[in-house]
């Protein structure tokens, strides 16, 4: 395996940390997987994302450099790679959408000073299923204060990753997930490992998974 740390990106209900539990199994990895539920203001958000817009991301923020700072101090003898089912950059991705203008350009300074003391990852998965297939999996995970996102956010979000990745060249795997399915269809899973066995440039590669 050439790549030591692993990231696994896409929009809400694309299936991050699905995929990043089974690969973490599958290359016996170390996993970071974002502690969403511990972030007080999330289903404030959702109720009223005007007002708690600048809290949620704060927090996000800090939760996330905690985690991923962990990688500069700590090796671990056992596990030589790294799967996480988030990229540092999507607090600036999701701040942009949430936030009003001040409250952004706050949040982008912010951002930059922790940023630079981070690992980047070596190559990113991201997870692309259209709006229709995000909201079908949201209602399948049943979290409460999710069940109202409206499709144009989410159709927001996709457009905003997807932009940031190709204006910034990242080496990327662009999965269609549309038909994903990565715990009942083993192929589906292969697909992924068979490509990790590759070297790639930087730039956009893609994937389709029947």
């Amino acid at each position: 395996m050439n790549y030591h740390f692993i990231t696994i990106e896409g929009n809400i209900g694309a299936g991050k940390t699905t995929l990043s539990n089974l690969l973490a199994k599958h290359y016996n990895a170390r996993l970071i997987l974002e502690e969403f539920a511990d972030n007080p203001f999330l289903a404030k958000f959702y109720e009223s994302p005007q007002q708690y817009a600048f809290p949620v991301e704060l927090f996000f923020m800090a939760e996330r450099y905690k985690q991923l700072k962990d990688l500069i101090h700590t090796k671990d003898l056992f596990q030589s790679v790294t799967i996480s089912d988030y990229l540092f950059t999507k607090c600036l991705l999701f701040a942009k959408v949430n936030l009003v203008e001040d409250e952004f350009r706050l949040y982008q300074r912010l951002f930059e000073i922790i940023h630079q003391q981070l690992i980047q990852p070596e190559i990113l998965i991201y997870l692309h299923a259209p709006v229709s297939k995000l909201q079908e999996n949201i209602r399948k995970r049943q979290r409460s204060y999710e069940q109202n996102i409206p499709d144009d956010y989410l159709f927001n979000i996709q457009q905003t990753y997807t932009h940031y990745i190709k204006q910034h060249n990242i080496k990327t795997l662009f999965v269609d997930a549309s038909n994903a399915d990565f715990t009942g269809k083993e192929e589906h899973l292969k697909i992924i490992t068979d490509a990790l066995e590759k070297d790639y440039e930087h730039g956009q590669y893609y994937l389709t998974l029947p």
